[in-house]
């Protein structure tokens, strides 16, 4: 029903919104996949799930104020998902990290350069100006 998934939506984006909530969320859809899986069924399923929640990471909720408050709250946290530890997880959540980047650039570029990119490439722009 769409009440259903209006509220689904809603409860989404304020997860989201909030410290660790991109962790949260990611953790929460790719839990169980990928970790027991085999052969190239599974490596699809594993991919399509990772493309999905790049979407709904890369898509401003419509509880937000602004596209530039939204980058400004998640894309610290997407970067994060590239320091995960856990070897099991890992893997996955860089394939959502980078997805996720990838269609923000091409969504709103000039946002996810000042975002994502400059703070990602800031450490190699430190070694290179020296």
């Amino acid at each position: 029903p769409t009440w259903l998934r209006r509220l689904c939506g809603q409860l989404l984006s304020e997860r989201l919104m909030r410290p660790n909530g991109v962790q949260a969320v990611v953790r929460g859809i790719m839990e169980g996949t990928g970790a027991g899986g085999a052969g190239a069924e599974a490596a699809a399923v594993d991919w399509r799930k990772c493309d999905t929640v790049a979407k709904i990471l890369a898509s401003c909720p419509q509880q937000c104020l602004s596209l530039e408050d939204y980058y400004q709250l998640v894309c610290p946290q997407i970067l994060d998902l590239l320091h995960i530890q856990d070897k099991l997880t890992a893997h996955q959540f860089q394939r959502v990290a980078t997805t996720t980047l990838l269609t923000m650039a091409k969504e709103h570029p000039q946002l996810a350069e000042k975002h994502l990119l400059q703070p990602l490439l800031a450490p190699l722009l430190r070694c290179s100006e020296t």
